[in-house]
């Protein structure tokens, strides 16, 4: 476990959802790496909902498999319930989300990371880095102990000079009670790297057979076999999986909590962090929409070893008495007991502004930032960034070109881009609102965008990218089948009729009767001898018929996304001065100075560039090339 080498090629500080992504990835490049972390046993642990996935975040997860990462693996391994959100909306805004089991989960990938060959882990920590004016390549433990490396990568998540806040009490403590992360923030500071202090929360543990669950409606995942990875095999059979229950806040609740506001940390002025606008405290809700007569809390079931119950959207930094009176005043929880409370949480985080598009630091080259410590939230954006991070301090080390994901590739690529050129202000979370190709960057597709690249860096083995091609040609095979086909005979008009088109009478393709609303090409199939021989699996049935039914709305992005692409790809040269430039606006001058975008792209989408100012870089930068 603990290796005494002085020099690795990649270090990894920090063992959590990030950290892991990059370390892996990196061992799985060939690199010789070291991850370390405070605490080998707490490895990608879930101190917050124990779940993968959800709006947009499903998504990341599937992009995280496709490209060659571990996310997808570990949360499909012994979940606890998974389901399928928003199936009565479109296909660009479907994905999973798994409640995955708080014990078994960082097992599974804490058994991953232990036999991962080129990996090595060591308990200890990291207080410095080894650079001199130019580079950092390396890192000073506590113990004074140095450790060379080729590149290094910052994952320290929440943990940085953190502290936990409850009521007006404050103590240096990180995530579950572990020990924070000391001195490294100080020493990056004086190293003049910007960092800011930010927030997040954790709600109340309750004591499963304490609550009233005739008072709460039930909620069940959703059946089929669904799964993360592309790879996975083995589904948990719906009845054998565990429920969730919906319970909602009353107005005794929000009495009780408006009596309390200034007990508090966050209202009491405890708190100097910022807190995450979309996952926002109790409290918080009932400032911000006092309207509201009330909020929805979900009861979810933390692990199958426990009878813990984790009381998601119920997140506070009250004290522990007030929370006894807020948990009480839930229905079905009148007599729970509490098994943890809950509580804020401070850490130190450094400004993403500061970071390349591949996420290394722009001033200081070979130090890669990811997860939350670069402004992010949640365990998804964590390996997302983790795992780019991973493969880029590889490819630079194997002086290739980095891989930079489009804003019409991934959510990773949105993620990436919206946090370097915009920054943050709060702990960042993604959206699907926040992708404008969101039909291309869809659930079931992940694979068709990103397995090439996985394949092509050394992340994807020959076997699956032979079955993922096989599987696209028989794709192909079969909408070729369909544009061919012209639908007639009684099998045709009985199953037309049954889902809603009586008077069908034959003459459209097969390909023209799928586009038609409740006709699915699983109800097709059993009429078509030609598709049943190509033998389609669950994945590529669901991407067939998505590109047939939404052909032409799929065309409009993807022709938005090409005309992008060409300003996208406009180079800004590296020493342009914004200064002296004329008809540059003052402001547009000043920020564009600060920043340094790469490309005129990234020069657009920064707060307070106009699209005159666009235009006069544009024209600059052409006039200089001639």
């Amino acid at each position: 476990m603990v290796n005494m080498k002085t020099e690795y090629d990649v270090i990894v500080v920090g063992g959590g959802h990030a950290g892991l992504e990059a370390a892996m990835a990196s061992a799985h490049m060939g690199m010789d790496t070291l991850l370390c972390t405070l605490n080998i046993k707490m490895m990608g642990n879930m101190p917050c909902n124990p779940s993968i996935g959800g709006s947009a975040k499903g998504i990341v997860v599937r992009e995280i498999d496709a490209l060659g990462g571990m996310m997808g693996i570990g949360a499909d391994h012994e979940y606890l319930q998974m389901k399928m959100l928003n199936t009565g909306k479109g296909p660009g805004v479907q994905c999973l989300r798994a409640q995955a089991d708080k014990k078994t989960y960082p097992a599974y990938m804490q058994h991953l990371a232990l036999s991962t060959k080129n990996l090595s882990l060591m308990e200890a920590m990291v207080v410095g880095l080894l650079h001199d004016d130019k580079n950092v390549f390396g890192v000073e433990l506590e113990n004074g102990g140095k450790i060379f490396s080729k590149a290094v990568i910052l994952t320290t998540g929440t943990y940085m000079e953190s502290e936990v806040l409850v009521g007006h009490a404050r103590k240096s403590a990180g995530p579950d009670g572990e020990n924070p992360s000391r001195g490294l923030s100080p020493y990056l500071a004086a190293m003049g790297i910007k960092l800011m202090r930010l927030k997040t929360g954790t709600p109340q543990r309750i004591k499963r057979d304490s609550i009233d669950f005739s008072k709460t409606i039930i909620q069940l995942g959703t059946p089929g076999e669904l799964a993360f990875s592309y790879t996975t095999k083995k589904f948990i059979p719906l009845d054998e999986q565990e429920p969730c229950y919906l319970t909602y806040t009353t107005e005794k609740t929000h009495q009780i909590i408006r009596d309390h506001l200034l007990d508090s940390a966050m209202y009491g002025g405890c708190v100097r962090g910022v807190g995450p606008r979309y996952c926002p405290s109790i409290e918080d809700k009932i400032v911000r929409f006092a309207d509201k007569p009330r909020h929805q809390l979900f009861l979810e079931p933390e692990s199958r070893m426990t009878d813990s119950i984790y009381l998601q959207g119920f997140s506070t930094s009250m004290p522990q008495s007030v929370q006894d009176e807020m948990v009480h005043s839930l229905p079905g929880l009148e007599k729970a007991v509490i098994l943890k409370y809950a509580y804020a949480i401070e850490y130190d985080a450094i400004d993403p502004f500061q970071l390349l598009p591949t996420l290394e630091m722009k001033n200081w080259p070979g130090l890669y930032i990811a997860g939350q410590i670069c402004g992010t939230s949640g365990y998804e954006e964590a390996a997302g960034l983790g795992l780019m991070a991973g493969i880029n301090a590889v490819r630079k080390i194997q002086q290739l070109e980095p891989i930079i994901l489009r804003r019409d590739q991934a959510y990773i690529g949105v993620m990436i881009d919206d946090i370097v050129t915009k920054g943050v202000t709060d702990p960042y979370r993604l959206l699907s609102s926040r992708a404008e190709y969101r039909l291309l960057l869809r659930h079931d597709n992940a694979d068709l965008r990103l397995t090439k690249i996985g394949y092509d860096i050394g992340l994807i083995n020959e076997d699956r990218y032979r079955n993922f091609c096989e599987k696209n040609i028989a794709i192909e095979k079969a909408k070729t089948i369909l544009a061919a086909l012209h639908t007639s005979g009684p099998l045709f008009r009985d199953y037309l009729n049954s889902v809603g088109y009586p008077d069908y009478q034959g003459g459209l393709t097969g390909e023209e009767l799928l586009r038609r609303p409740n006709v699915s090409l699983k109800g097709l199939i059993p009429f078509i001898p030609e598709l049943l021989a190509l033998n389609l699996d669950a994945t590529a049935i669901v991407q067939l018929e998505v590109m047939v039914k939404y052909v032409g709305y799929i065309n409009k992005q993807v022709e938005d996304a090409q005309n992008f692409q060409k300003m996208e790809e406009l180079q800004i040269p590296k020493d342009i001065a914004y200064q002296h430039m004329d008809g540059l606006a003052l402001e547009a001058r000043q920020k564009l100075d600060k920043f340094r975008p790469l490309t005129i792209g990234q020069a657009s989408r920064i707060s307070g560039i106009n699209p005159s100012d666009v235009a006069i870089l544009i024209m600059n930068i052409r006039k200089g090339k001639n």
